[in-house]
């Protein structure tokens, strides 16, 4: 997460930084799927669920705005 986090600061293009962004948001994501498990939170389960979805909508609205709308 680390170096997806420098590519956001230093990416040469949008795109770039739209990919380290996913990257970033999936590995928080991942993080807090394997705390919720250690911790034996059920609503964790839904959560992560939620933000999964609402992350794999985002990667896609950004792949479209990137290519300029075009299908």
């Amino acid at each position: 997460m680390a170096t997806a986090a420098y590519r956001i600061l230093t990416g040469p293009t949008r795109a770039d930084q739209g990919a380290a962004t996913d990257v970033v948001f999936f590995g928080f994501v991942g993080v807090v799927a394997l705390l919720g498990m250690r911790l034996g939170a059920e609503l964790v389960v839904d959560l992560v669920l939620a933000c999964t979805l609402l992350g794999f909508v985002t990667a896609l609205s950004l792949a479209r705005l990137i290519a300029g709308g075009k299908r």
